[in-house]
């Protein structure tokens, strides 16, 4: 081989090596993609209504929680008590199950009750005896009426489907702790300080 032909093919060598080495580059991530930024590019993106409804159940459910303690702690009535512990042991299992699916489609649902919420739970935390057994009941009567109108919107027209089951798997026990909330709000209501 001659002098000039060896340095040809060398270059070409190169050259191949270069391109094959650039391909490899593209191959491991997308041109122009940060390497932190690739995986959530994989991650399924939830419709705004369904991501809507996974931060308003997750928001919801903490804050029955927080409302079932107070209950336990506050309430004077027993069936108070026992309805706060009720949403506690419900609702912490619901609020698990839905971080679960809201993770495995890329949502981050909030860490605490938002304001609005909160404010619920600082006015209900200031009262006492059967002020607070009857102040309680009926914004779990009032609570549980829009929740349960929300996860039966989100069975039938939520588009992801684990979203879609969820909320039908949740709704029963929505319906049962609101049947339930207003016939302990029947019974509290009439009671006296």
């Amino acid at each position: 081989m001659s002098r000039s032909m060896l340095s040809m093919s060398a270059l070409a060598l190169a050259a191949a090596l270069a391109c094959g080495g650039v391909a490899a580059q593209q191959n491991t991530r997308p041109t122009g993609t940060d390497p932190a930024t690739a995986a959530t590019t994989a991650t399924p993106q939830l419709a705004r209504g369904d991501r809507k409804f996974v931060e308003e159940a997750a928001v919801g459910g903490m804050t029955e929680i927080e409302l079932g303690k107070l209950a336990q702690q506050k309430g004077a009535n027993e069936q108070v008590k026992q309805f706060g512990a009720k949403l506690v042991e419900d609702h912490s299992k619901a609020n698990d199950e839905l971080k679960q699916i809201a993770q495995a489609k890329g949502v981050t649902v909030p860490a605490a009750p938002d304001k609005s919420h909160q404010k619920d739970i600082e006015k209900l935390s200031k009262l006492q005896g059967a002020e607070f057994d009857r102040e309680f009941m009926a914004h779990m009567v009032s609570d549980h009426r829009k929740d349960v109108k929300q996860f039966e919107k989100a069975s039938t027209s939520a588009k992801d489907s684990d979203i879609k089951a969820f909320a039908g798997k949740t709704l029963p026990t929505l319906q049962e702790h609101l049947k339930v909330a207003q016939s302990v709000n029947d019974s509290v209501k009439s009671i006296k300080r």
